[in-house]
């Protein structure tokens, strides 16, 4: 009895401890790479992104009745396609999560505004937020430098990797947000 209690206790102590960030620790200057296609399921969601709480809960609701195989959860990612001086209530954002290749449908009761989609990055330009959202403008300003010093242009919507964020792995102290901010490239 004791051992099946201990395995148990130690996953839920893994799983508890989140993703190991020092893999992420090389993004914290610029980096262009080649990042091959996702299939995702993604969600649309409309208005103040510090407002889709439960709205994007519903992704995660949908995510875990499917069922493919080595499912481990990716952090989830959004795209901002409007620019970022748009009114806040104004903004359009769409949600997701990495799914494998084998789903090719929704269970009947998924919500309308949810679909599966295939992501198609090729060159991406990346950079490591650590820190509150609130303060990621110098390294998406940096990262936007970056990419214009490197003989690159953006090519898509600015979308973001949440490794670590709100209620993620602990209380959700946001100086220890880690979100990787990505745009897809090509050469100018």
């Amino acid at each position: 009895m004791k051992i099946p209690f201990l395995t148990a206790f130690a996953a839920m102590l893994l799983c508890a401890c989140g993703p190991d960030l020092k893999g992420y620790e090389g993004l914290k200057t610029p980096k262009i790479s080649d990042k091959p296609s996702q299939k995702m399921l993604i969600m649309e969601v409309h208005g103040d992104p510090a407002n889709q709480t439960k709205e994007v809960g519903k992704l995660f609701q949908v995510y875990f009745k499917l069922q493919f195989k080595g499912k481990s959860m990716s952090a989830p990612r959004a795209r901002w396609p409007k620019p970022f001086d748009t009114p806040r209530n104004e903004w359009v954002g769409y949600w997701a999560l990495p799914v494998g290749d084998e789903i090719t449908s929704l269970p009947a009761d998924t919500p309308a505004n949810m679909r599966l989609q295939t992501w198609n990055y090729g060159k991406v330009a990346e950079i490591l937020h650590i820190g509150p959202y609130s303060s990621e403008m110098p390294d998406i300003e940096k990262l936007h430098e970056f990419i214009s010093n490197s003989g690159y242009v953006i090519s898509a919507a600015h979308e973001e990797e949440y490794v670590v964020g709100p209620g993620m792995f602990g209380p959700g102290n946001t100086e220890k947000y880690y979100t990787i901010i990505r745009y897809e490239v090509k050469p100018r």
